[in-house]
């Protein structure tokens, strides 16, 4: 990666300043947890059956814990050291709930927490191909951030992803005890998993809106969970979409007050129970609205991307 910054038409290179320690990493990250992962920082260093987490957070909007783990070390195995982690999760519930419950001054029962969506991420400064090409599973409960920092003040996270992959991390689950007893509870969802056993013409409605949706923004990905698919900037859900049967329910994430809707078509969710983010759902049959409810979903993008 060069990065320049423009001098009078002449470039000048902005250049890396390497992390002298990990623990700068951990810190500066922690600091930061809700700004660029969207988490609730839980603890750091949390110690258990001789096992010690670097950061435990926790995702407020699927309700499940996330590991995170700092590394300079180019020779640990991304799988070996992320399935030893998760399957200590699920053979340790109570203790992660009573860490929680302590460090952060709330009551989180068993059954609020989706276990199924927990994940480890691993953040460093850079990994090698082997560990970038380990993650290559369309399934895998693993994530890799890569950070640069510069000498201008400026920092860059950088979520590595696996590219067009197909093959599950299941396939290779039978050689590995861990991995295959963790993959029973704990599932990665994906934009297939929604449209199984679903009508195709609603296949069809949903790709429909999709790549309205994505046509809003450059910056704009799909992250699929168990109930829906979100559509997220930054870490911020600006739209989500479960899909049935005979329809779409699409919610919209802004507070009640925040959206222009003069055709009235939002609904009011904001003290009732619903999946989605946001104040508003709207369910939809057909695209015959499709640029009206754009225009809905283009006022919670601006709202978001601020």
């Amino acid at each position: 990666m060069l990065l320049y910054k423009i001098i009078d038409d002449n470039l000048k290179e902005i250049k890396e300043i390497p992390f002298k320690k990990e623990r700068e990493l951990h810190k500066l990250c922690e600091a930061n947890l809700e700004r660029i992962y969207g988490l609730k920082y839980v603890c750091s260093e949390f110690s258990i059956n001789n096992f010690r987490i670097d950061t435990l957070a926790y995702d407020q909007k699927n309700r499940t814990f996330i590991i995170i783990e700092y590394k300079k070390d180019k020779n640990f195995s991304v799988i070996d050291q992320g399935y030893a982690y998760l399957s200590l999760l699920l053979n340790n519930k109570a203790d992660f709930i009573l860490e929680y419950n302590e460090c952060c001054r709330d009551t989180l029962k068993r059954k609020d927490i989706d276990w199924s969506q927990s994940k480890v991420m691993f953040v460093s400064t850079s990994f090698t191909a082997y560990q970038r090409e380990s993650i290559n599973f369309k399934d895998l409960p693993i994530e890799l951030w890569e950070v640069k920092r510069f000498d201008n003040k400026t920092i860059f996270f950088n979520q590595i992803k696996p590219a067009g992959v197909k093959e599950s991390i299941n396939t290779v689950s039978r050689d590995n005890n861990d991995i295959e007893k963790v993959n029973k509870e704990i599932k990665v969802y994906t934009e297939e998993d929604h449209v199984l056993n679903v009508p195709e013409y609603m296949v069809d409605l949903y790709q429909t809106f999709k790549e309205a949706i994505l046509n809003l923004g450059d910056n704009i990905e799909l992250n699929p969970t168990k109930l829906y698919i979100g559509f997220v900037v930054n870490k911020k859900d600006i739209t989500d979409i479960h899909i049935l049967k005979s329809s779409l329910k699409i919610w919209i994430n802004l507070k009640l007050g925040e959206l222009d809707d003069p055709k009235g078509i939002a609904r009011d969710v904001s003290n009732v129970g619903h999946w989605g983010n946001g104040d508003f759902e709207i369910k939809i049959s057909n695209d015959d609205d499709l640029e009206y409810v754009l225009s809905l979903i283009k006022q919670s993008y601006k709202k978001n991307t601020m």
